[in-house]
């Protein structure tokens, strides 16, 4: 059975360090290469009509790196997104951002509401940067938010199940992933989009991040066509429910 483009494709986008390392280089300049990675593939995914792209820009792990490393992260972040923003309008692509933001830091939230609130308006396609994101976590925080409207009185324990839990996740107007792309040739989810993807399709790459392609995107995306989509049913009315 064959499938037309993905609605959703999500990626980890992992090997920026080995790419660096394998040459000699700094970290940074593996996350710099990373950075033009996400530009080559946002534009390519555009052009090949997927309406949302995931990216696990920064993990909720993540804060275990260095201080100064995680200061060049949030640096380059926001570096990204001034000089990608023209592309963005360009394109007519929004962006939005997952993930527990309020730990960021304040320059970095303040960038991504500008661009996210500039962008807002747009259709052709939805850029999500998952940042100090974890699948645990934002099941925690869904969690946190069902109790509260129980403790207030406003929702029934009985009427809590897969939907309900489905729309107090971060992002509960998007739909799940079709694909998860992780490149570098690690076999695990690494605490992604844990709920979204129980019937995602997986493809693994072992091209590091910065390697990745239009052309790498596409060869992905002909594995994916010739796969075999199956899902639960109560998955699947989960999935109906969310659009």
């Amino acid at each position: 059975m064959t499938h037309d483009t993905p609605r959703h494709i999500a990626i980890i986008m992992d090997g920026n360090g080995r790419w660096a390392s394998a040459r000699g280089l700094p970290r940074l300049v593996g996350h710099r290469a990373g950075a033009d990675a996400v530009r080559r593939i946002v534009e390519a995914a555009c052009e090949l009509g997927v309406k949302v792209l995931t990216l696990y820009a920064f993990s909720w792990e993540n804060w275990d790196r260095p201080a100064g490393e995680i200061r060049d992260l949030m640096d380059l972040l926001e570096e990204f997104l001034v000089r990608e923003t023209p592309t963005l309008h360009k394109q007519a692509i929004r962006l939005r951002a997952i993930g527990r933001l309020e730990t960021l830091p304040e320059s970095t939230r303040a960038c991504l509401a500008r661009v996210g609130a500039e962008t807002a308006a747009y259709t052709h396609m939805t850029l999500v940067l998952a940042l100090s994101y974890g699948g645990r976590q934002e099941l925690v925080d869904a969690a946190r938010r069902l109790a509260e409207e129980v403790r207030q009185g406003r929702l029934r324990p009985e009427a809590i199940d897969e939907t309900r839990l489905a729309q107090a996740l971060y992002a509960p107007d998007l739909p799940d992933p079709d694909l998860l792309i992780r490149t570098s040739g690690e076999q695990r989810l690494s605490n992604f989009l844990l709920w979204q993807s129980s019937y995602t399709e997986l493809y693994i790459t072992p091209t590091y991040w910065p390697e990745f392609t239009k052309a790498s995107l596409e060869d992905a995306l002909a594995a994916y066509r010739q796969r075999e989509r199956r899902f639960g049913r109560a998955s699947a009315l989960a999935r109906a429910s969310r659009g």
